[in-house]
């Protein structure tokens, strides 16, 4: 009984810290960037995006297509670091509780 009072008293340390990420995350900002940085994305670690900064020498009305796949990847540049930010400090919460192959948190 005592491994078990352990393993909930873990767990419920686990819960604690991973409460405190997920508002870390909130205020954490990354930044991605396309077109040799051209266009930058800075977004939340949740994936809220905050600003889009595009250099006015993009700008064409008659070539839209180029400025919105510029827009995308960056945007998707932003949100894979921030995937890549919350994977470490996931690593980190649970590096003493050993989780099943495949088991992802937050749910």
């Amino acid at each position: 009984m005592k491994n078990l009072g352990n393993m909930m008293k873990q767990v419920q340390q686990m819960q604690d810290r991973m409460q405190e990420m997920q508002a870390q995350l909130q205020e954490l900002e990354v930044e991605g960037s396309s077109g040799a940085g051209m266009v930058t994305v800075r977004m939340t670690g949740k994936g809220e995006m905050k600003a889009i900064k595009i250099d006015p020498s993009l700008v064409d009305p008659s070539d839209t297509e180029v400025l919105e796949d510029l827009i995308l990847a960056a945007a998707n540049d932003a949100k894979a670091k921030a995937d890549e930010k919350m994977q470490e400090e996931m690593q980190k919460l649970t590096g003493g509780l050993p989780l099943p192959p495949g088991f992802k948190l937050p749910f």
